[in-house]
């Protein structure tokens, strides 16, 4: 059904805008909030007698946006992404990322008016993102992607064969010499005869 917008919004239209939407939508969600009126011949007149207001605050909107392209463009944007030694980022620059860093700088922005060229940026170096603004206006922003190195502990070489044998001989030994220090002493009888055993009275 066709329904006349009464508010901008952002995935359909602006207000004055003339859509086609499904009925369900128009009911359940337009026109409970107030943000669209049924294309009726009443409504008609009412937008065409609101007309020069509308084109009022479209015109203050290209110029905000023509002041935000010069302002966007003068920026540099640099983010710092975990990378290897060869330069590709454990990771991945996303609209999400520019998003983040542009409100960072005082520039809130939706995602979804953020385009990189392959969706993804996976390496160092210097891209350019647009940023949609008003209408077909957009800005063309620098962002340089830096690498965070992260240091990895050196890698020692597996001991070899004879090591690791060397290695078991050294604790075996140690091992045996540890048992024999633990071991209880044996005091050896006199020579030429027994011990007597205890309690058991000498025979004259």
């Amino acid at each position: 059904m066709k329904v006349i917008l009464n508010k901008d919004l952002n995935t359909l239209g602006e207000e004055g805008d003339v859509k086609d939407v499904a009925k369900g939508y128009a009911r359940n969600y337009l026109f409970p909030r107030g943000i669209a009126l049924p294309y009726t011949e009443r409504n008609i007149e009412k937008f065409e007698a609101r007309r020069e207001e509308i084109e009022a605050r479209k015109s203050e909107k290209r110029q905000d946006a023509a002041g935000l392209k010069e302002k966007l463009e003068a920026l540099e944007l640099v983010i710092t992404m975990p990378a290897g030694p060869n330069g590709k980022l454990y990771g991945a620059v996303t609209s999400q990322t520019v998003a983040e860093e542009l409100a960072r700088q005082g520039f809130p922005t939706e995602r979804k008016r953020v385009e990189l060229p392959g969706n993804t940026f996976k390496s160092v170096g210097k891209y350019k993102v647009t940023v949609k603004l008003y209408e077909s206006a957009s800005a063309e922003v620098g962002l340089t992607v830096e690498a965070q190195v992260i240091k990895t502990e050196p890698r020692h070489p597996a001991p070899s064969r004879r090591e690791r044998r060397h290695h078991e001989e050294q604790a075996e030994a140690q091992t045996v010499e540890a048992a024999q220090a633990e071991a209880p002493v044996v005091e050896e009888a006199p020579a030429g005869g027994e011990v007597p055993s205890a309690g058991t009275p000498d025979q004259a």
